[in-house]
């Protein structure tokens, strides 16, 4: 517990650090804009959702739960019109970014705070740096390969989140290298 504490600076400033590497990658280098599209008939597709006043939350169509359901012809010949898709509902409004930037920084402490906990045991610098960052890798990158395998997110996409992964697990385990005591 002594050597866990010990580690509360490495713990904030990996912390820090990999915002600031998010912010950059997200708001200077902009390279996960062409990862979303418009569509053509966006205007019809928000009238149509409107007109159905979904709450906000998770949707995916067609909606089906059960695998009986979806072995059904009427279910198959759904899924082959298409379209195919999760659709995520926020509530409506001003996007206020505050809050998420908040929530995200809290994320990157709790990952920050689980690589440290899995580095404690380290003799060496260099052994916890290393371990540090395969544990920030994971935490940032096992995600996004979940979503391309389960949700149909673009590989294109899912690679550069993996890239965002792999930028966060340097960066903390140079701080780790850093400031082990």
């Amino acid at each position: 517990m002594a050597m866990l504490a010990s580690l509360w600076l490495p713990i904030l400033l990996s912390a820090v650090a990999v915002f600031v590497a998010s912010s950059l990658i997200h708001m200077l280098f902009k390279w996960h804009n062409r990862d979303y599209r418009k569509l053509p008939n966006e205007d019809a597709v928000r009238a149509a959702i409107n007109a159905g006043q979904p709450a906000p939350g998770l949707y995916v169509l067609p909606y089906y739960l059960d695998g009986k359901e979806c072995s059904t012809e009427e279910a198959q010949a759904r899924f082959r019109e298409g379209p195919v898709g999760k659709l995520t509902l926020r509530r409506p409004g001003a996007m206020s970014i505050g809050p998420m930037l908040l929530q995200w920084f809290l994320l990157n402490l709790a990952v920050a705070f689980v690589s440290a906990c899995m580095a404690v045991g380290s003799m060496t610098g260099h052994h916890a740096a290393h371990t540090a960052g395969l544990a920030t890798l994971l935490a940032y990158g096992a995600g996004a390969v979940s979503e391309a395998i389960w949700m149909g997110k673009p590989w294109a996409a899912t690679l550069k989140d993996l890239l965002d992964a792999l930028i966060y697990a340097v960066v903390t385990a140079c701080v780790f290298m850093w400031l082990w005591p």
